[in-house]
């Protein structure tokens, strides 16, 4: 960020390529449209370009990266307009809106795993912002405790919180879904 502060445009092009995928990644976290999510990322390296010269190296590079990621993405969603639904049927033009599922050769646990994503971002997008974001940066992200508390301007233990908190929410919300795909309905179909 120094170099890039001075002008240096390829160490500019080096931490884009080296983080774009990341930060992708998290946009995503927040608004569920790729499309969407590329629009922040794109957003988000801009205002670090812009603003490269108040960098002060008094943390890790990526910290700072997601914490003015984590202001961004909770900005936009908070405005509004970046808020999308999840999909799990078809677009417009009919064509599928999820990836498709690496095990097609077996349709019932294709299924499956497209309910239980759906069920896992459903309960993502219950959270509160601040656990969705400190769930992201530790369990998508690999950040430590320390550089979520960084990022969020929180102590250690209450970033453990907010995980906690969130793990536990996640995972009541896919104990309720296996429950449902285990019942008498799911075994008939």
């Amino acid at each position: 960020m120094e170099r890039v502060a001075a002008g240096d445009t390829a160490a500019f092009a080096a931490l884009y390529d080296r983080h774009h995928r990341s930060v992708a990644r998290f946009a995503h976290r927040f608004v569920k449209d790729a499309g969407k999510a590329e629009e922040l990322t794109q957003d988000i390296f801009v205002k670090l370009y812009r603003h490269a010269g108040r960098y002060r190296a008094t943390a890790r590079f990526k910290t700072f990266l997601f914490r003015v990621a984590a202001n961004h993405c909770l900005n936009e969603v908070r405005r509004g307009e970046y808020r999308v639904t999840h999909v799990s049927e078809n677009d417009e033009e009919g064509r599928s809106a999820e990836m498709p599922a690496p095990e097609a050769h077996a349709p019932d646990r294709a299924v499956e795993g497209r309910e239980l994503e759906a069920t896992v971002a459903d309960a993502l997008q219950r959270l509160s912002e601040r656990e969705r974001t400190a769930f992201a940066l530790c369990r998508f992200e690999g950040m430590s405790y320390r550089d979520i508390a960084e990022v969020l301007s929180a102590s250690e233990a209450a970033v453990k919180s907010l995980i906690h908190r969130a793990t536990l929410s996640v995972a009541r919300a896919v104990e309720a879904w296996q429950a449902g795909a285990r019942g008498p309905a799911r075994s008939e179909a």
